[in-house]
């Protein structure tokens, strides 16, 4: 069983972060309305803003034990104003992990490559950097020690907003079925960690979101 244990901000000792973009942030509204209120506020960010908190996102996740611990992350390549992962992959890798980077099918589903450093990498559709190695298949995920998934918010239960596409959505899906258990861990900026996102039947919550002040742990 995973501990429940909170970043806090030592100033207030509040967990380090939560915010609620929509003052509070209403599950009523609809997921596409959070959407957009969560990526206008990404937008604000300057270049400057982005690479200072990659940085430290990188500094923060790389102390997690379950990223420590695991010989496969399953991860993904940040574009755009996401929360950057790429320092993250460079030491994950030059640690000796075995990262597992997605690639996007016709049908939104996710096949899967090693990742064998940002010269490997190659622009996609959407916006996307995929890896240019070998596809091990939808299923290798289940391999993964620990996965990083990407998203817009997740609240105080550790349920998880995305995008909307459901690429994500099929993944944990296949983790549940193949009862496997790896460590499920949202990095996102600390102004996303929110009240409450909504919910459907399918969502899962994940373990632990980090964020460039700290992380934070939700239930096992």
């Amino acid at each position: 069983m995973r501990a429940v244990v909170s970043s806090v901000d030592p100033s207030t000792g509040s967990p380090a972060g939560p915010f609620d973009p929509l003052d509070p942030l209403d599950p009523s509204a609809g997921k596409a309305s959070l959407r957009r209120a969560l990526l206008d506020a990404r937008a604000g960010l300057s270049a400057d803003d982005r690479d200072r908190h990659a940085a430290a996102l990188a500094e923060r996740a790389l102390e997690l034990p379950e990223l420590a611990e695991a010989g496969t992350v399953a991860a993904y390549v940040s574009v755009g104003r996401e929360p950057g992962t790429r320092a993250l992959l460079d030491s994950l890798r030059a640690r000796g992990v075995r990262v597992l980077l997605p690639v996007l099918l016709p049908d939104n589903d996710l096949d899967w490559a090693v990742y064998e450093g940002a010269d490997r990498l190659a622009k996609a559709g959407r916006g996307l950097l995929e890896p240019v190695g070998e596809r091990l298949g939808p299923e290798v995920v289940r391999e993964a020690g620990a996965v990083l998934l990407p998203g817009l918010a997740v609240d105080a239960r550790g349920m998880r907003l995305g995008r909307g596409g459901g690429s994500y959505d099929r993944v944990l899906a296949r983790l549940v079925r193949a009862g496997t258990d790896p460590a499920l861990v949202v990095l996102l900026y600390a102004n996303e960690v929110v009240t409450r996102v909504p919910e459907e039947p399918h969502d899962h919550p994940v373990h632990a979101v980090v964020t460039p002040e700290g992380v934070r742990r939700f239930r096992p």
